[in-house]
């Protein structure tokens, strides 16, 4: 018995935007992945090298999977009104994390597809597993794969986040849509920093993103001049997309803006004690990126301005560590 439908019907009662399935094989034959990563384009993230014979096949996470069932969430949300002077953070950020919010409705639909049938094995990942989860929302038919390498799909653009539960169980998989970015290259011509350097490969060295969030370095002279506003993130690329125009707003009201985490204010971030740092921003994404790093870009943002900044600035209990996971999509 094919089960595909149930399982597509279930993910929606969980409140998810977007179900599709692909079939378990050869998830890039092409070997972009590998190229991308013997270019150095992901930069300090030598997790995604370790960890890239699992990612190209999952069966090695999970032996005897044929499945892969893909979710999509929607984030969006309408920016509030940028006070004078404020910095910015990335859309979805502004809310709490999304491993957590969406951690228990996927555990939800991994043990629905395990009750499906005797013996079925489930394994999960938010951008925090072993997964192409990218590669596989293509497969699945849930979006296809842009030129900023973000999935788009249309009514919600690229606004959201990805799932994925791998399975034992063999499923009726979708057919891919097909890519409809044409000759568009709004999102490459936006990027200040030009790290979209080809159709759907970013290198992440030159990424406003990556620098401002999981860069454990110095900011990169060339890339720290273009960074301001941006403190935590980049959407840059995706609100020069067409598709994500007049996309509807997020039911999920976790991720509705924070008081003062869209737009924050440089001095307010500047006047963080490791212990105010965390009873702010504890279970948010921009934790991810520690006190040390939202300081440093505070300051590189205010020398771009031209304003005066603290001839000392306290980075007391501000270490940097390792990201739990890397960004979303």
């Amino acid at each position: 018995m094919d089960y595909s439908e149930k399982i597509r019907k279930y993910a929606e009662t969980l409140g998810f935007d977007a179900c599709g399935i692909a079939a378990v094989e050869c998830i890039d034959p092409a070997g972009r992945f590998k190229k991308w990563l013997e270019q150095g384009f992901h930069a300090q993230m030598n997790w995604l090298i370790k960890t890239a014979e699992i990612r190209l096949d999952i069966r090695r996470r999970l032996p005897g999977a044929q499945s892969v069932v893909v979710v999509a969430r929607n984030y969006y949300a309408p920016r509030p009104t940028v006070p004078l002077h404020a910095v910015r953070v990335s859309r979805y950020a502004w809310g709490l994390d999304y491993h957590y919010v969406l951690r228990r409705p996927l555990e939800s639909l991994a043990a629905y597809i395990r009750s499906l049938a005797p013996e079925t094995r489930t394994f999960l990942s938010i951008d925090n597993g072993p997964v192409l989860e990218k590669f596989w929302a293509a497969r699945a038919g849930v979006g296809w794969i842009g030129k900023n390498s973000l999935v788009i799909r249309e009514g919600l653009g690229s606004w959201f986040f990805l799932g994925c539960v791998v399975t034992t169980l063999p499923l009726q998989p979708d057919v891919p849509l097909e890519n409809r970015c044409g000759e568009c290259k709004a999102c490459m011509d936006a990027c200040p920093t030009g790290a979209i350097v080809e159709a759907g490969v970013v290198d992440a060295r030159r990424c406003i993103s990556y620098q401002t969030v999981e860069n454990r370095k110095e900011l990169d002279s060339d890339i720290a001049k273009h960074i301001d506003p941006w403190v935590f993130g980049c959407d840059i690329c995706q609100e020069a997309c067409p598709w994500n125009r007049d996309v509807r707003k997020t039911s999920e009201r976790q991720f509705h803006p924070i008081p003062k985490h869209a737009n924050p204010d440089p001095q307010e971030l500047l006047g963080l004690t490791a212990e105010s740092f965390a009873h702010e921003f504890t279970n948010t994404p921009i934790s991810r990126a520690g006190l040390a790093r939202i300081k440093k870009n505070v300051l590189k943002i205010l020398e771009n301005r031209g304003q005066s900044i603290p001839l000392y600035q306290e980075f007391d209990g501000a270490s940097e560590k390792e990201p739990l996971s890397g960004s979303p999509q």
